[in-house]
Formats: C-alpha cells, sequence, structure tokens
C-alpha cells in the first residue's frame, strides 16, 4: 500500500459528532496521520506489533495501524461517544481494533508501540503529561504529537520518564472553528511529532535526535 493509499482511507474516518472543547478532540487530519504512520512502518514499529492508541478519539491512527499491518492494535479514550464513533469508523474500514473506554492513567496492558495525539493542554497546561506517563510505562516506542511551543518541556519530560527522542518531525495542523469561543473558519498551528524510544540505561548525555522536517 501507497502512503496516498492510506491517505484515502483515512479520509474516510468520521469526526466526532459533539466534541468536548475541555478535552481538546481535534481530529488528526488523514494526510498527517497516513505521514506519520508510514514513518512508523519504515522504521520498523508497526508491522506485527502490538500497538496501543492513547486517547483515540474517532480511531484515525488506530485504524491506519491496523490497515498497514499491526498485529494487535488496542485504542483506549473515556469519552464513550468518541469511542461509539471509533468503533463505527473501524467497522466501516474493515479493521480490527480493540477498543475500550478507561482513563489513560489506568491502562494496563504493555505492547511494542504507541501512537498518539494527546491534548496539547491549551484548555489545561500539560494535559498530555498523564499520557506521556502511560506511554513510557508501557510501552518501548512512542509517536506522540505536542504543540510546537512546548517542544523544550516534551524533550526534558521524556529525558525524565527514561526515553530518548530519536525522530521529530513537524506538522501544521488546521484547527477547523467547531466551539463557540473559535473566531476563525480554520486556525493553524504548530505541531511537532515526538519519536522515542526507552532506553534501559541513562547516557552521560542525550543522543542526537534525527529532525525530519
Amino acid at each position: 500500500m501507497k502512503k496516498k493509499d492510506l491517505e484515502i482511507i483515512l479520509q474516510q474516518v468520521q469526526p466526532h459528532p459533539s466534541p468536548n472543547p475541555t478535552l481538546e478532540q481535534y481530529q488528526t487530519p488523514a494526510d498527517i496521520a497516513a505521514d506519520v504512520l508510514f514513518l512508523a512502518a519504515q522504521l520498523g514499529d508497526i508491522q506485527g506489533k502490538k500497538v496501543v492508541d492513547l486517547g483515540c478519539g474517532t480511531g484515525v491512527l488506530a485504524i491506519g495501524a491496523k490497515v498497514i499491518g499491526a498485529r494487535e492494535v488496542v485504542a483506549i479514550d473515556m469519552d464513550q461517544e468518541a469511542l461509539t464513533a471509533a468503533m463505527k469508523n473501524a467497522s466501516l474500514l474493515k479493521a480490527d481494533v480493540g477498543f475500550l473506554t478507561v482513563a489513560v492513567e489506568e491502562f494496563p496492558e504493555a505492547c511494542d508501540t504507541v501512537i498518539m495525539n494527546p491534548p496539547f493542554g491549551s484548555q489545561n497546561p500539560h494535559a498530555d503529561a498523564p499520557f506521556l506517563e502511560t506511554a513510557f510505562r508501557i510501552a518501548t516506542v512512542v509517536y506522540s504529537f505536542h504543540h510546537g511551543e512546548t517542544e523544550a518541556w516534551v524533550f526534558n519530560r521524556i529525558r525524565e520518564l527514561g526515553g530518548e527522542v530519536t525522530h521529530t518531525k513537524r506538522y501544521t495542523f488546521p484547527i477547523p472553528r467547531q466551539f463557540a469561543f473559535h473566531r476563525q473558519d480554520v486556525r493553524v498551528i504548530a505541531v511537532t511529532l515526538f519519536r522515542s524510544a526507552v532506553i534501559a540505561a541513562r547516557e552521560p548525555r542525550r543522543a542526537e535526535s534525527r529532525s525530519l522536517g
């Protein structure tokens, strides 16, 4: 499958019918989801692996991971309405994904790879912190989106959690008008993807990460 083919598939994922602004439920665009998933596949982090999506929303990352060859995919979210939409999307696209309603802090299952787009913390500062903490507790490799303005904090937090950032990639996320406080039809924000690996021991200094643009 080509990346463009995956993007076309993921464009069929339907958005949340009534998103909650406090949960920052903005769907990952299909082109960005496809790009990240193909990067993960190229680095050997998808095919034959158990993949977990923390805070899956309507399921675009989880569904995409299964479509391109993950052995098992588990997606969690606290919002039952989001999970209902995600299950419908997975059924539509014939993706065998396990969905669970559970708080991110309480998720116990180990996995190979976490791929997630947690809240950026626009409404509640560092709302992404518990997602990072769980990801580094359960996985060996973590892919995570964060607001570009918080890059330095994310680098430090990953280090504190026992990880090393191996790759970064920058995107512009379109945020459509969907809440009463939005003043623009589309607002574009800078977002950074971090690919991190859990390390067994600390090194004297941080290894250089590779920027992918």
